[in-house]
């Protein structure tokens, strides 16, 4: 039986060898480098992700009665004591009869149930969204709730952007 032939060559430095159904081999911290370029915005090489949080004198949250585009308290709820409550919260104007619409304020915000809280926990508990991604689908909660009570072009948007986007930065 024959052994294969070896050959050596010598290439220059500047050559790169890549197997065309790979592409070229890269370490893993040339990996992890062209990531963060790719996740960076602006010049610091920081990502910048957006942290949500409640905007004072919005209170679009508290309209409870959304209309047929958001999902239902039979949705939302598997305890049906939680629909019951949810329902007894609902004023004749869909509006939650702890919201005082003059302040924008909520009557029983410290004691207030736990849906109304904007929290990981909750929003995993009810919505299935793990804590990673809760600061993203909150903001993206409040935008299409915003949008819906007081339209796109509402002060109430503009004004959660711009707080949204400034504690981003």
């Amino acid at each position: 039986m024959m052994s294969p032939a070896t050959t050596t060559l010598t290439l220059p430095l500047s050559v790169v060898v890549s197997s065309a159904a790979r592409g070229p081999r890269q370490t893993a911290k040339v990996r992890a480098e062209k990531k963060q370029r790719q996740n960076s915005l602006g010049f610091s090489g920081d990502k910048k992700e957006t942290w949500w949080h409640c905007v004072e004198g919005c209170g679009a949250c508290c309209k409870l009665q959304k209309g047929p585009s958001f999902l239902s308290p039979e949705e939302i709820f598997d305890d049906p004591s939680h629909v019951q409550l949810y329902k007894s919260l609902i004023g004749p104007d869909g509006w939650c009869i702890h919201y005082e619409k003059s302040t924008r304020k909520c009557s029983i915000y410290s004691e207030r149930p736990y849906f109304c809280r904007v929290e990981p926990e909750v929003f995993k508990s009810l919505y299935g969204v793990k804590e990673k991604k809760f600061h993203k689908e909150a903001c993206s909660f409040c935008r299409d709730t915003i949008k819906a009570i007081y339209g796109p072009n509402s002060k109430e948007l503009y004004n959660f952007n711009n707080s949204i986007r400034s504690s981003s930065s």
